[in-house]
């Protein structure tokens, strides 16, 4: 699947596009977001463009947004059966995952769930690690664990690729090998997108601090990446629903 480009539609043309999305959202049922990851993730705040977005275009009493996220971790605390690049298994694993789903389990609890749509942004410190070429089985293993998890066969999955941040691989050796797996396991399913970070790391963070192609987004980059998860996510759940 190709990524989502949104350059050059206003964020209000955008919320427009999607308005009718809201008849069908309240008959359907409650959508869910979920949303984890490493500093990127824990960087973004919902509040500030994803949940308003998802709200505008499905109702406000239609969205679950769940979200959860620890910097500088790698999948092998959320995917239950990672093993090293050797063939190791740590002695502990998935134990960001188990914290995630124990704040998701008692929201959905008793709702009628019409959509579940998870969201990624990781990757980073399995680059630095060296654990790329074992990031492509992680990745799809750990949506294959959320589906079993909620009993469902139909989870979209968003992608958050790593930006530009290291594409000589010199601080990162496994950078470039990480975004390739981004896009790669999007591309393997309908269900899947990407979205693009490349130019969310120039301008101020929010200590008001400038930054150039930083490992971390500015303040309105995240912003900006709230809008991209948010419409790459009700995008697919179009497509689902016209499935249907």
């Amino acid at each position: 699947m190709k990524p989502i480009r949104f350059f050059t539609i206003p964020f209000v043309a955008t919320f427009a596009l999607l308005q009718p999305a809201k008849a069908v959202a309240a008959k359907a049922g409650k959508h869910l977001f979920i949303l984890s990851g490493q500093s990127n993730m824990q960087g973004h705040r919902p509040d500030e463009a994803f949940t308003p977005a998802v709200e505008a275009a499905l109702g406000e009493k239609n969205v679950i947004v769940m979200q959860d996220a620890m910097g500088g971790q790698p999948i092998q605390r959320w995917w239950k059966d990672w093993k090293s690049p050797e063939g190791e298994k740590p002695e502990s694993t998935g134990d960001l995952y188990d914290r995630l789903m124990s704040k998701v389990r008692p929201q959905i609890k008793g709702q009628k769930i019409a959509s579940v749509t998870f969201i990624w942004m990781q990757g980073e410190r399995d680059a630095k690690m060296r654990w790329g070429k074992v990031y492509e089985e992680s990745l799809k293993g750990l949506h294959k664990q959320l589906s079993k998890d909620l009993g469902r066969n139909d989870v979209n999955f968003v992608i958050g690729r790593l930006s530009d941040f290291d594409l000589k691989n010199t601080r990162y050796p496994h950078w470039t090998l990480v975004r390739e797996v981004h896009v790669k396991v999007a591309d393997s399913s309908k269900r899947f997108s990407w979205v693009n970070t490349d130019d969310l790391n120039d301008g101020l963070n929010r200590r008001g601090k400038k930054i150039e192609n930083d490992l971390h987004y500015s303040a309105e980059g995240y912003k900006t990446l709230g809008k991209r998860f948010a419409a790459s996510a009700l995008k697919l759940i179009r497509k689902g629903s016209a499935k249907k």
